[in-house]
């Protein structure tokens, strides 16, 4: 497995501080996130995951703690929309250039506008997708909301 991403070199170039960890990925669990939060050995509400959505129909990322679900009402609401709805995995796959389960909100082929749930930044540090499957990077939350210029608000149902 390679240990360098687009996720990774944009967090390099962006001079963030991060540590990388792998897990057995398994594509037949029911949720990936909880997976990867018990393959890590680590709080699943520190472990988050990467939802690509639609508000109004034009692209989102959401990040938010894998043991919870997103609320497409607040989401929209984040970005002044009026509905939101997952993005269709094909679509996602193609904005962001990762495949499904490997999801990383850094160095996605097309930035796009990006919300974290405000739990989340009350972790010391957060594990975020590095862009694979099977791969992990840890850093601080605000660190990660100030490279993805992320809007912080109550995304969670």
């Amino acid at each position: 497995m390679s240990r360098t991403t687009r996720a990774t070199q944009a967090l390099q170039q962006a001079g963030i501080a991060f540590t990388l960890h792998s897990y057995d990925y398994d594509p037949a669990a029911e949720s990936i996130g909880l997976a990867a939060a018990a393959a890590l050995g680590a709080d699943p509400g520190r472990v988050l995951k990467t939802l690509m959505v639609e508000a109004d129909g034009k692209p989102v990322c959401v990040v938010l703690p894998s043991d919870r679900e997103v609320s497409m009402k607040r989401l929209a609401a984040l970005f002044g929309a009026r509905s939101a709805q997952m993005m269709r995995p094909d679509a996602a796959e193609r904005l962001t250039g990762y495949h499904v389960g490997g999801i990383s909100p850094f160095g996605q082929k097309r930035t796009v506008p990006t919300a974290v749930e405000e739990a989340a930044m009350a972790q010391e540090s957060v594990f975020i997708n590095a862009g694979q499957r099977g791969l992990q990077l840890c850093l601080r939350p605000a660190d990660a909301r100030d490279v993805l210029r992320a809007r912080v608000g109550p995304v969670v149902a």
